[in-house]
């Protein structure tokens, strides 16, 4: 099966890609293109999925790079390529060549470009992270390369979408405990639960960042399984384990 990507009207011109899970040497539970270094899948198939995405984006394996995700709102700069990953969850390069991959299974992945300035940017943003600053901060560091907030343009790619993201009251509290106007990414759910817009909330702090142009590219990832990797579904099938999502980007 050949590999797909989802390309962001936001960043034409600049070579990236949300992949989904085809066109990957993955079997069982982790079918598919699974790229997640942190999964329990064989982990030379791993290897072999992550060099396919690295290939597809022309550009070696050792210069796909990472970070080990902890939802925070840390942000590293890369220099040259690596295979080591520093813990982070976001990561900004003014280097030709190098492609920043991030790993997601419902959580936003959030790619950032300007193409002017020569700087890029990828960031794993749930709700952690974005709450805690993730996307601003991966705007500022990029500022720091050259990069002009007024220039950039971020795209969040697949994850799961509001329909499909009950939350409990105390998740609920803490947002509107944090900003009260953050009450409208919620909706009634059953009983005491909630409904919570990622995507919405992400595109939000994308704009009290200063970016020129936000968007996401749809798709729900709990909802369409041929397509890609979730968490909380295998969490509501009680499965043993999922896999990850890549979303690259490459000057």
């Amino acid at each position: 099966m050949t590999i797909e990507t989802l390309k962001a009207d936001a960043l034409h011109g600049v070579a990236h890609g949300f992949f989904t899970r085809k066109g990957g040497a993955s079997t069982g539970i982790y079918e598919g293109l699974n790229c997640g270094v942190g999964s329990n899948d064989v982990a030379q198939t791993v290897v072999t999925n992550r060099a396919r995405v690295a290939e597809h984006m022309s550009t070696g394996p050792e210069a796909l790079v990472g970070v080990h995700q902890h939802h925070s709102a840390d942000v590293v700069t890369i220099t040259e390529p690596t295979i080591a990953r520093p813990k982070a969850d976001a990561m900004v390069t003014n280097q030709k060549g190098i492609a920043l991959g991030i790993l997601t299974a419902d959580c936003q992945p959030v790619l950032f470009a300007d193409p002017d300035a020569g700087v890029i940017g990828a960031a794993h943003a749930g709700w952690k992270g974005a709450l805690s600053g993730v996307l601003s901060n991966t705007v500022a560091e990029m500022e720091a390369l050259g990069a002009k907030r007024e220039n950039i343009s971020a795209a969040i790619g697949p994850c799961i979408s509001q329909k499909a993201y009950e939350v409990g009251p105390e998740f609920f509290e803490d947002f509107i405990a944090t900003d009260p106007d953050f009450i409208r990414f919620f909706a009634n759910g059953q009983e005491d639960r909630m409904q919570f817009d990622l995507p919405s909330f992400g595109l939000h702090m994308l704009r009290q960042a200063g970016v020129g142009s936000a968007e996401w590219i749809g798709h729900c990832t709990y909802a369409d399984e041929a397509r890609f990797y979730s968490y909380r579904r295998t969490t509501h099938r009680k499965e043993a384990d999922y896999g990850r999502l890549i979303s690259v980007i490459r000057l």
